[in-house]
């Protein structure tokens, strides 16, 4: 599955345009390797990280939706497997 499609089906993001801006900025990876394009494919078992609200989100693929549903089955989609928060300047 497209990772773009991804996100927006899992609820992570608001619509795949902006699923598309945040990985064309480039910080999105799948299993350690750089998301250059939205067509790049996640599969089952994929680590997804990405940057989301000032936090980095480390996910794991658990299934790949057919479609946007609810937010309960969305979260069934993937593991949370962190958050990274940003380190604070001291």
């Amino acid at each position: 599955m497209r990772i773009d499609r991804y996100l927006f089906f899992i609820r992570l993001v608001k619509s795949r345009t902006l699923a598309q801006s945040i990985i064309g900025q480039g910080h999105v990876r799948i299993d350690g390797r750089r998301v250059e394009k939205p067509s790049d494919e996640v599969r089952l078992g994929s680590v997804v990280a990405l940057p989301l609200h000032g936090e980095v989100r480390i996910l794991k693929v658990v299934s790949l939706p057919a479609s946007r549903g609810p937010a309960p089955e969305a979260r069934a989609c993937y593991e949370e497997l962190g958050i990274d928060e940003p380190r604070a300047a001291t």
